[in-house]
């Protein structure tokens, strides 16, 4: 009589003995793929200006790796500010020219200014441009470069397929990267500048998520100028290193899609929230689920 020798219970009770190798394996692969994507994965945009600040004389040297900027803030003067309007964002000539549809632009500019709205009504009184207060901050779009929507595609089903089978998803490929240019200034009620900054970023492979858009990555660096430029404006001098601190409130709930803090704010749309974030991780162009704004006097 032949008899088969038993598997020992410890093993028999795994049904994927495998499992922890081919994910080791997997891991080892994945890491040294994404660094080296990211390291290669960035999009250059030069400082550029307009020639539309008011004054260009008071700007520092360039700084910053991702984010290059040249600024100036008087903390003195706009410390005694106490109201904020927002002159909706308009594009140079030659940054206009780079995209093709006019929607486009106007939900960039809206972007942008939404951010800026929303996170300086965590200092200031926001009331609706062109009626009367401390400060009016002006924008202008220097320059973009547009976002390649084939390779944005593409990129989006390496990113999110990868994300299924490996422990680590590859980051976005270094191809077909956006980048946006703004300068901005903020002028208090004589007419004088108290605050401006000229800055460029580009898009890079771990921290913009490609989006199927000519204008998918200058739609998300709008909101990271906007972040810089008001924490300038908030705190009353440069900003040093990264900013930690957690989101207010007011912010949490506007970036939700929920009602503004001021009614002003609402004159640039709200921010599409949790479907917008879903939107983004799978690569939808950000026109499928941006507002539209919704003028402040029927608030």
């Amino acid at each position: 009589m032949r008899y088969r020798r038993r598997r020992p219970d410890s093993v028999r009770s795994n049904p994927f003995p495998f499992s922890f190798p081919l994910a080791s394996r997997g891991l080892s692969l994945a890491l040294p793929l994404a660094l080296a994507m990211a390291a290669a994965g960035c999009s250059s945009v030069p400082l550029k200006e307009a020639g539309t600040l008011s004054s260009y004389g008071n700007l520092g040297a360039p700084k910053g790796k991702l984010s290059k900027s040249r600024v100036y803030v008087d903390g003195t003067r706009l410390s005694p500010a106490k109201t904020v309007s927002i002159v909706p964002t308009t594009f140079a000539f030659s940054a206009a020219t780079r995209v093709k549809s006019d929607a486009d632009r106007v939900m960039v500019a809206n972007a942008l200014d939404r951010a800026l709205c929303i996170s300086l009504s965590d200092k200031y009184q926001l009331v609706s441009a062109g009626q009367p207060s401390d400060l009016t901050i002006r924008s202008v779009v220097t320059d973009i470069v547009p976002t390649n929507k084939a390779m944005a595609g593409v990129s989006t089903v390496v990113t999110v397929g990868t994300g299924f089978v490996l422990p680590v998803g590859v980051p976005r490929l270094p191809a077909g990267l956006g980048g946006l240019a703004v300068e901005a200034e903020a002028i208090d009620s004589g007419g004088v500048q108290r605050a401006a900054i000229v800055w460029s970023r580009g898009a890079n492979s771990l921290q913009n998520n490609p989006r199927v858009s000519e204008v998918g990555d200058a739609y998300s660096l709008a909101s990271k100028f906007s972040s810089e430029f008001s924490r300038m404006l908030i705190k009353g001098k440069e900003p040093k290193g990264l900013d930690i601190s957690l989101p207010s409130g007011q912010r949490m709930k506007s970036w939700l899609g929920g009602k503004p803090k001021y009614a002003a704010c609402d004159a640039f749309g709200r921010p599409p929230g949790l479907m917008g974030a879903v939107a983004a991780k799978y690569g939808a162009p950000p026109q499928w689920t941006e507002k539209k704004p919704k003028p402040a006097a029927t608030y």
